[in-house]
């Protein structure tokens, strides 16, 4: 979607927002725009209601805001959900999981529970007990200099909750059934309303026969013990990109904790630490490394060879006279980029080495040679006792 509004835009703040200033002014603008206040304008409501969401939703979570910073609101090319380069999976996604009117917007009825008194229509206690999405997932991964340079997939064990196989998820033992809460009428809130000189004020307070749930299981899956959920390890493949760079995140969506009440289920953040390695190192998508030769090579000229990351060698000529500290470019030799279609370069830098022994026939020679360039030549010296 490239006609997307900066979020910072859409929630009217600056980029340096506090998590206080986000949500102020993600509850007035929530407020103004929601469908049911503005009746005779509620398509242009329903619009602008899910885009200052889906702002909301973004800029509120600290992985997501830091990747929007880092991508915009579509994502690198090639990497926005669904089918990428890589197959399924969604590597650096945070777009919002589509508009289904307005069962996706998570906790939006408490919001609305404090603005107007328990939403419109009843339809904040209807979402308190409708389907959720699980939570996401943290976790990490090392890999080397050389995967993060080529990409490479990887096989991860994660502890995770999944949905019990014998009750499928509903926590009732096999061939029971799960009644609706007669407190709260399945709601999963009871509403109290109090006289007070302010005159009636209401408040709602979780069910505490049914915990919020807005239902009732009888006889527990054994298996479960009512939770609906068991937990396990499973194996996770993964496939980071060739051009990662270090504490990048790539994000599997549905690969979290299972949704509630049918919901989706979360996404798995794996934040990549790249091991330092001990001849390259990085700058952006350049390469760089220090390249040792010999005092004739620095002399003379010649062609020396460039181990290059992904285990190649490329043959490079450098002229004579070449001083200790001289950088060359090998163009195009470095890493991917993986928001933008460009490559980073393979900079080298020549350290001649003085060699710290020599023959009696190297040593003459050279002493020859500094007569032939009015050098004094060096003079060996004896040690104290002789």
């Amino acid at each position: 979607m490239a006609g997307k509004r900066d979020y910072y835009e859409v929630l009217g703040v600056n980029k340096n927002a506090t998590d206080e200033e986000l949500k102020k002014a993600f509850r007035k603008l929530a407020k103004k725009y929601h469908p049911d206040a503005n009746p005779d304008n509620k398509k242009e409501a329903e619009a602008k209601f899910k885009e200052v969401n889906e702002a909301y939703e973004t800029l509120s979570n600290p992985q997501k805001r830091k990747m929007y910073d880092q991508f915009g609101p579509d994502g690198p090319q090639g990497f926005g959900g669904g089918q990428g380069p890589f197959g399924q999976g969604g590597y650096y996604s945070y777009s919002s999981s589509g508009f289904n009117g307005f069962e996706d917007f998570g906790d939006l009825g408490d919001i609305f529970s404090s603005f107007f008194g328990g939403g419109f229509g009843g339809k904040s206690s209807r979402r308190q007990s409708g389907p959720r999405k699980g939570a996401d997932l943290n976790t990490t991964v090392d890999i080397t200099f050389e995967q993060a340079f080529s990409g490479i997939e990887k096989e991860i064990i994660i502890t995770r909750n999944e949905e019990c196989t014998t009750c499928h998820g509903t926590g009732a033992k096999p061939g029971t059934t799960v009644t609706k809460c007669a407190t709260c009428h399945g709601t999963g809130q009871v509403r109290q309303v109090q006289n007070t000189i302010l005159g009636q004020m209401q408040t709602t307070r979780t069910c505490t026969e049914c915990h919020g749930t807005g239902e009732i299981i009888k006889e527990p899956c054994q298996e479960c013990n009512g939770k609906g959920k068991v937990r396990k390890q499973p194996k996770i493949k993964i496939k980071i990109p060739s051009g990662i760079d270090n504490k990048q995140t790539v994000v599997l969506r549905g690969e979290g904790e299972p949704g509630e009440k049918g919901g989706p289920k979360g996404d798995l953040y794996i934040t990549v630490r790249i091991k330092k390695h001990s001849i390259y190192t990085r700058k952006g998508n350049n390469v760089l490394c220090d390249i040792p030769i010999s005092i004739t090579q620095a002399t003379l000229g010649g062609e020396i060879e460039i181990p290059m990351v992904d285990g190649t060698i490329e043959k490079y000529k450098i002229s004579e006279g070449t001083q200790t500290g001289t950088k060359f470019t090998i163009k195009n030799k470095g890493f991917k980029s993986i928001n933008y279609n460009s490559v980073g370069d393979f900079i080298f830098t020549v350290v001649v080495q003085t060699p710290k022994r020599l023959t009696k026939e190297q040593r003459e020679l050279l002493v020859e040679l500094a007569k032939t360039m009015n050098e004094q030549p060096p003079i060996k010296k004896r040690g104290i006792f002789g």
